[in-house]
C-alpha cells in the first residue's frame, strides 16, 4: 500500500495538545485569509479528495480551513505542504453499537424509511464524533481539541463551519431513502358505471368463489357489475387464473369501449379502505377510489363493519421484500461467498448507478487501466489541480487505488468491501443531462461517453500519466464497408468505433424443441385452469423457458451479407461490412431491445458467451485484384426515360423521428428511405442504419 500512499505518520513533527501563548501565536499567523465556509460554499467534510478515507477511516479526515477540501491522513502532510495550507480541523468519528432493540414493529407499507416503511439505513451505531484544531507546517504539530473558547474567534467559526456545514456530496436521501410506491385516482372511479344490483355480495368471505374457476382465495369484485373473479396468474404459475381480467377483456366487448375496468380485492377491506385496482390499458395499476364506501354498498357490502382476511398487494410486496437479499443471490437463487482483497472491492450504488459501476468494474480489470492509474498514481495525485474533485484523471486513480489495493478491504462494518466513487461520478456527469441525474441509464452509452471524456482530457495531460498510449483508444477500431453493385465495387472506411452492434436472431435458437413443449405444457395448464380442474390450480410452477441463441450467429448475422435497394442510383445491391482494424478490447452491444407499436420492449433470450472468439475471418482485405473499384464521384448511369423528381423528406415523419432523440440528418435520411410511407417505417429503417457510418450524412 505504501507504494501507492506515501506514508507521512514517521516523520511527524512532535504533538503539542495544550494551548499556550506561543501556540496562539502561530494559530493568529496561519490563520491570515481565513474565511468561515457561507451556505453556498462547497466543504467537503464526508471524504478525501484524493483518496476514500472518511472521519470513520483509522486517520479520519483533515478539512483545510482553507479551502474545507478534506484529506486523509496520508495526503494531508503534503498537500499542506504544496498548498500553504496549515490549519486543518481533524475529524475523527468512531461507530459504537446500539443495542439492538427488543420490540420492531413489521413494516406496515410499501415505503423505504419513513414511518411504517423499510428502515434500511436505521443506525445500529452511535457515532463519538471528536474534532481536533491542527497545525501543520512548523517546528511542532499543534493540536487542540474543539471546542476551545482560547481560540480567536475567527478560526472558531471557521473551524464550525467546516464541522457542521452540509458536505458537497452529502446524497439526497428524501429520494433514495423516502421512496414510497405513489397510487392515484383512477379516472374511472368519479363517474363509474354501476350496472342494476341484481345480486348482493355475502359479508361473509366463506361464501366468496371465482365465478370461473371455484377458487376460494385471491379474489376480485367488479365494482360495475358485481363479477367475481380470480387474481392474475403470475409467471411463476402463483397468484390466480386470471378470471378477473378475463372478465374485464369481455366488457371491453360487451360495454365498448372502455368495459368495467375497476376492481377490488376481497378479504382486504376494511373501514380505512382496501385494494383498488384498474385493468384499463392506460392504467393498469394501483388505484384509490374516492367513493368506494358507496360503489361497494350498491353490491351489500358495508365497508365499515369489514374485516381484513387477505394480505394487501402491499403487504405482499413487503412479505416478498424481506425475503430478498438482493445483494446476495445470484441468477439461480444461491448464496454468495463472500470474496475480498486487492481487486476485489466492490462499488456502493449512488442511487441507480448500477451502469456506472458495471463499467468502471470492467475497466478496471484491465491490465492498462492498473498501468496507467494505478501505477502512475503518485504522479497523478501529487499533480492534482486547485480542485482534484473536478479532476478526470485523479478520480481515476483515486478509484484505481480504491479498487485494486487492499485499501477499503475492510472499511465497511457489515465485512462487505466497497467503495463510494461519488466524485467520479460528479465529474463524469458534469454538463450532461442524464448521467448527471440519478435516473437509471444504459451502460454502453456511459462507457462511449466516458471514453470520449477521458479521450480529451488525456491529450493534455500526457506529462502526469507518463509514456503510455491513450487508454480510450484501446476500444476503438475501424469497420471497413463494402458495397457491390452493377458488377462493381466500393470500399468504405468506418473509423472511430468504439462497439460492436449485433442483432440477436431468434430463429437461430438452439432450444427450439423444448420452447416449444414448454409452450404445449402452458397451453394444456390453461386449458385446465379454465375447467377449474383442483389439480391445475395447485399445478408446481415450471422456470420459462426463453430461446437460447449462441453468440456465434449473432455475429453471422453481423457478417452477412445486406440486401440494399438501391445503391448510387443502382438497384440490387449489397453491403458486407468487416473489420479494418482490430481493438485491444472489444465491446459488443447486443440488440435486446426492439420497437413494437412505439413501444421498446426487450427481448427475452439467452446469448451464452464464449470464452474464445475467432474474428479472423472478418478481416476486410480491401479491393482484389479482380475487382472492378467504383468511382467515387461517378454519376448514377444514364436511364432512357426522364429522371425521377428527388423525394423530399415528409416533415411530419421527419418531426416524429425528431421527437425520439434522432439526428434530424438520420431522420430526414429514414424518410426518404422508405419514400415516406409512414413514421413506424422508417423508425424500423433508423433501428436497421443506425450504426452505419454515413447515417448523419
Amino acid at each position: 500500500l505504501s507504494e501507492y500512499l506515501p506514508p507521512v505518520t514517521d516523520d511527524r513533527r512532535p504533538v503539542i495538545e495544550m494551548v499556550v501563548e506561543e501556540e496562539l501565536a502561530q494559530i493568529r499567523v496561519a490563520m491570515r485569509g481565513l474565511r468561515p465556509a457561507g451556505a453556498y460554499d462547497r466543504v467537503f467534510n464526508d471524504e478525501c479528495m484524493l483518496s476514500f478515507d472518511t472521519p470513520f477511516s483509522d486517520g479520519g479526515l483533515y478539512v483545510s480551513l482553507t479551502s474545507y477540501y478534506g484529506y486523509g491522513a496520508a495526503h494531508v502532510a503534503s498537500e499542506s505542504h504544496r498548498t500553504g495550507n496549515k490549519l486543518y480541523v481533524h475529524l475523527k468519528w468512531t461507530k459504537v453499537p446500539k443495542e439492538a432493540p427488543v420490540d420492531v414493529a413489521a413494516p406496515s407499507r410499501m415505503a423505504i424509511g419513513g414511518q411504517g416503511g423499510f428502515q434500511v439505513d436505521e443506525e445500529k451505531f452511535d457515532v463519538l464524533k471528536e474534532s481536533t484544531l491542527v497545525l501543520l507546517g512548523g517546528e511542532a504539530e499543534i493540536r487542540v481539541p474543539l471546542p476551545c473558547a482560547e481560540l480567536p474567534e475567527l478560526v472558531i467559526e471557521a473551524s464550525n463551519a467546516a464541522i457542521n456545514h452540509t458536505s458537497s456530496l452529502a446524497e439526497d436521501k428524501v429520494a433514495a431513502v423516502a421512496w414510497e410506491a405513489e397510487v392515484k385516482e383512477s379516472k374511472y372511479a368519479a363517474e363509474l358505471v354501476q350496472l342494476p344490483a341484481t345480486k348482493k355480495i355475502s359479508a361473509n368471505p366463506a361464501d366468496w368463489a371465482c365465478e370461473e374457476t371455484g377458487m376460494k382465495e385471491n379474489l376480485w369484485l367488479n365494482l360495475s357489475d358485481g363479477h367475481i373473479g380470480s387474481g392474475r396468474r403470475q409467471w411463476d404459475g402463483s397468484g390466480g387464473a386470471n378470471g378477473a381480467l378475463n372478465h374485464y377483456q369481455q366488457t371491453r366487448t360487451t360495454h365498448p369501449p372502455n368495459g368495467f375496468p375497476l376492481v377490488v380485492k376481497l378479504g382486504t377491506i376494511t373501514p380505512q379502505g382496501a385494494d383498488v385496482y384498474s385493468y384499463a390499458p392506460e392504467e393498469d395499476t394501483e388505484v384509490t377510489d374516492a367513493n368506494l364506501a358507496k360503489h361497494l354498498a350498491h353490491w351489500g357490502i358495508n365497508m365499515m363493519v369489514m374485516e381484513k382476511t387477505e394480505l394487501s398487494v402491499t403487504e405482499l410486496n413487503i412479505q416478498a421484500n424481506e425475503k430478498l437479499e438482493l445483494d446476495k443471490i445470484t441468477e439461480a437463487g444461491k448464496e454468495l461467498v463472500p470474496l475480498k482483497g486487492a481487486g476485489y472491492v466492490g462499488l456502493r450504488n449512488l442511487g441507480n448507478s448500477c451502469y456506472m459501476n458495471s463499467v468502471l468494474q470492467v475497466l478496471a480489470s484491465t491490465a492498462e487501466f492498473r498501468a496507467k492509474f494505478l501505477d502512475n498514481a503518485p504522479a497523478i495525485l501529487s499533480s492534482a489541480p486547485e480542485d482534484p474533485s473536478a479532476d478526470l484523471i485523479t478520480q481515476l486513480a483515486k478509484a484505481a487505488h480504491g479498487l485494486l489495493t487492499p485499501a477499503y478491504v475492510d472499511a465497511a462494518d457489515d465485512g462487505e468491501a466497497y467503495i463510494a466513487p461519488r466524485m467520479l461520478k460528479q465529474v463524469v456527469g458534469r454538463g450532461h443531462t442524464e448521467f448527471s441525474s440519478a435516473r437509471q441509464q444504459d451502460a454502453l452509452e456511459y462507457l462511449q461517453h466516458l471514453l470520449e471524456m477521458l479521450q480529451r482530457t488525456e491529450r493534455t495531460a500526457t506529462s502526469r500519466l507518463g509514456n503510455h498510449a491513450l487508454f480510450s483508444s484501446l476500444f476503438r477500431f475501424s469497420l471497413e464497408e463494402r458495397y457491390e453493385a452493377g458488377g462493381m465495387v466500393l470500399y468504405k472506411t468506418a473509423p472511430g468505433q468504439a462497439s460492436l452492434s449485433v442483432e440477436i436472431p431468434l430463429e437461430m435458437a438452439q432450444n427450439k424443441a423444448e420452447m416449444a413443449a414448454y409452450e404445449e405444457r402452458n397451453r394444456e395448464k390453461r386449458q385446465k385452469l379454465g375447467d377449474g380442474t383442483e389439480e391445475a390450480v395447485a399445478a408446481d410452477s415450471e422456470e420459462p423457458v426463453v430461446p437460447v441463441v449462441p453468440f456465434e450467429a449473432c455475429v453471422a448475422r453481423f457478417a452477412a451479407p445486406e440486401a440494399l435497394d438501391n445503391f448510387r442510383g443502382r438497384s440490387g445491391a449489397s453491403k458486407v461490412v468487416r473489420f479494418k482494424t482490430f481493438p485491444r478490447y472489444l465491446v459488443v452491444h447486443m440488440r435486446r431491445y426492439y420497437i413494437d407499436g412505439w413501444t421498446p420492449k426487450k427481448l427475452l433470450v439467452q446469448v451464452p458467451m464464449p470464452e474464445q472468439l475467432d474474428l479472423s475471418t472478418l478481416r476486410g482485405e480491401g479491393l482484389k485484384e479482380h475487382e472492378q473499384q467504383m468511382p467515387d464521384d461517378e454519376p448514377p448511369p444514364a436511364a432512357s426515360a426522364p429522371p425521377a423528381a428527388i423525394t423530399q423528406p415528409d416533415e411530419t415523419i421527419v418531426a416524429q423521428l425528431l421527437s425520439m432523440g434522432f439526428s434530424e440528418n438520420g431522420c430526414k435520411r429514414a424518410a426518404v428511405a422508405v419514400n415516406n410511407a409512414s413514421a413506424e417505417t422508417a423508425m424500423e429503417w433508423v433501428f436497421a442504419h443506425i450504426e452505419d457510418a454515413d447515417f448523419n450524412d
